[in-house]
C-alpha cells in the first residue's frame, strides 16, 4: 500500500509539473491532487510566489519512499521536465519487486496527459485569442480610411487606419465606429470595416504569427523532433512567419523551405498593422526622407574616394579572369546597386558570412553590396524589416529596393526578380520575388 502511495504521488507530481509548465498555479489543497499526495505524505503548491523546487519534490518522495524501500536501490527521480525514467526500479529487499512493465505503463500514462494537457492548452489558448477578434476593427477598404475626432465628416482626420490594419473596438455611433489604434483614438465609418464576428476569420489572414528567435543559433528541423534531420538555421532576433502551432513546436518558414522550431527558443506573437496618426505619418516620411538623403550622400562620398583612390578595396574591386568586382564610380542608384550585386551569382553561401567573393548569407550579403556604396545596413534579415523608406507593394518596387520574407531578405532586380544569397545548396542566385510571402519591401536610395 505504502509502494502505491509513492507511485501514485510521482504520477500526481508528474501532472502538478506539467501544470506548472503551462503556467497554471496548482494546489494540492484546493485540487483533485488533495486525496492522493496527502496519502503519501506529500503536499506542494506550484503557485508561482510559494512553489517547492523540483529538487525538494523529488527528495520528498524519495524520503517517503526509504522508509520501506531499501536506500539503495530506491530511484524516483525526475527525467526531462515531468517525466519518470523508465529505467528506474523500485525495490523492496524483503518483499516482492515492482515490475519494470508497471513502471513503465505509469511512464507511458504520465507522458500521455503531459501531452493530452499540453494540446488542451493550446486549444484553449487559440480560442481565447479567437473571441479576443471579435473586438477588433479591421479596415477593408482599397487604401486607407480616415480616423476622425468626432463620428462625422465634418470631423478632423487625426490619422489613417490602412488596408488591413486593425483597431480595437469601443463603441458604435450612427454608423460610426469608434476605435483604438496604436496611439490613435477616434471614428472610422462602419461601411470601411469589419468587427464583430466577421473580424474573427479576417483577423486570422491579416494578423501575421511571428516567432522571434531567442537564442544564437537556432536549428529548424524537418520533423517536430530534436531527433529529426537539421533544415537551415537561423540567428538570434530573427523573425519567421508561423505556419502551424504544434505541442511544443511550431511549423516556420525559412529559405529552406517549411520546418519546425522548438519553442523553448522563440517568443510568438501577432503582429497587425495600427493605424498612424498625421504626426507620426509626417514624423515617419520626414525620417525616411533624411534616411534617403544620407544614404546618397555616404553613396556620393564612397564613389568620390573610389575614383581618387589608386588602390580599391579587395572586397569591393578585385578581378578573377575577366570579371570585375567594382561598383559603378558614378552617382549611386538603385541600378547600380544591382549591376554590382548581380556580379556575384555562383557564389557560395555560408551561414553566419559577409563576403562577396568567398561565402555570405542573405542579409550579409545585403550588407555587404550596400557597403560598397557607402551605406552600413545590419546583419540581419529582421532589422532589414526597417531600414530606408516603405514601398507599398512590390508592384511598387524598383531595383535596389530590399525585399524582406521570413527569415530571408533579398535586393530587388527588377522584372519582378530578386538576387539573393539563398541556402548552402544554391549559393547567391536570382528567384522570382514572390516565391514566397514578402514581408516588407524597404527603399534606400
Amino acid at each position: 500500500m505504502r509502494h502505491e502511495s509513492v507511485r501514485v504521488a510521482a504520477c500526481a507530481l508528474a501532472a502538478m509539473i506539467t501544470f506548472s509548465e503551462m503556467g497554471l498555479s496548482v494546489s494540492a489543497s484546493g485540487s483533485g491532487l488533495a486525496s492522493v499526495l496527502p496519502s503519501a505524505g506529500v503536499d506542494y503548491s506550484l503557485d508561482s510566489e510559494h512553489s517547492t523546487s523540483l529538487s525538494e519534490m523529488k527528495e520528498e518522495v524519495e524520503r517517503e519512499a526509504s522508509s520501506d524501500l531499501t536506500a539503495s536501490n530506491a530511484e524516483i527521480a525526475l527525467k526531462g521536465k515531468g517525466e519518470i525514467p523508465v529505467g528506474g526500479m523500485l525495490e523492496n529487499s524483503s518483499q516482492s519487486t515492482i515490475s519494470d512493465k508497471k513502471i513503465e505503463r505509469t511512464v507511458v500514462v504520465s507522458e500521455g496527459y503531459t501531452r493530452d494537457l499540453r494540446e488542451a492548452s493550446n486549444t484553449a489558448r487559440l480560442k481565447k485569442e479567437e473571441e479576443g477578434f471579435k473586438s477588433l476593427v479591421i479596415a477593408r477598404v482599397s487604401n486607407y480610411v480616415n480616423v476622425r475626432d468626432i463620428p462625422s465628416e465634418e470631423g478632423s482626420v487625426v490619422g489613417k487606419l490602412y488596408d488591413k490594419s486593425v483597431g480595437t473596438f469601443i463603441e458604435e455611433t450612427d454608423g460610426w465606429y469608434k476605435i483604438s489604434s496604436g496611439s490613435v483614438e477616434g471614428y472610422v465609418k462602419a461601411e470601411f470595416c469589419v468587427t464583430g464576428n466577421d473580424a474573427v476569420e479576417l483577423a486570422k489572414a491579416v494578423g501575421t504569427r511571428i516567432a522571434t528567435v531567442t537564442t544564437t543559433t537556432l536549428y529548424v528541423r524537418e520533423q517536430p523532433s530534436t531527433d529529426s534531420s537539421v533544415l537551415g538555421m537561423v540567428p538570434i532576433e530573427d523573425e519567421l512567419i508561423v505556419n502551424e502551432e504544434l505541442d511544443g513546436w511550431v511549423k516556420v518558414n525559412i529559405e529552406e523551405g517549411d520546418g519546425y522550431v522548438s519553442t523553448d527558443y522563440v517568443v510568438l506573437s501577432t503582429e497587425f498593422v495600427k493605424a498612424e496618426s498625421i504626426a507620426e505619418e509626417e514624423a515617419r516620411l520626414a525620417k525616411e526622407r533624411a534616411a534617403m538623403a544620407a544614404a546618397q550622400e555616404a553613396a556620393a562620398k564612397k564613389a568620390k574616394e573610389r575614383k581618387s583612390s589608386s588602390a580599391p578595396s579587395s572586397e569591393s574591386s578585385s578581378s578573377e579572369g575577366t570579371v570585375t568586382y567594382a561598383p559603378p564610380s558614378g552617382s549611386a542608384s538603385g541600378q547600380a546597386v544591382v549591376d554590382f550585386a548581380m556580379q556575384f551569382v555562383g557564389n557560395p553561401y555560408v551561414y553566419g558570412g559577409s563576403s562577396l567573393t568567398n561565402g555570405t548569407d542573405c542579409s550579409g550579403f545585403v550588407m555587404s553590396v550596400y557597403n560598397n556604396f557607402g551605406v552600413s545596413l545590419p546583419h540581419s534579415s529582421a532589422a532589414d524589416r526597417n531600414v530606408g523608406a516603405t514601398v507599398n507593394g512590390i508592384e511598387n518596387a524598383q531595383p535596389g529596393d530590399i525585399i524582406c520574407y521570413s527569415g530571408h531578405v533579398g535586393i530587388y532586380a527588377g522584372n519582378g526578380q530578386i538576387v539573393h544569397a539563398s541556402t548552402s545548396k544554391t549559393g547567391i542566385i536570382v528567384s522570382n520575388a514572390t516565391y514566397r510571402s514578402i514581408l516588407s519591401i524597404r527603399r534606400i536610395f
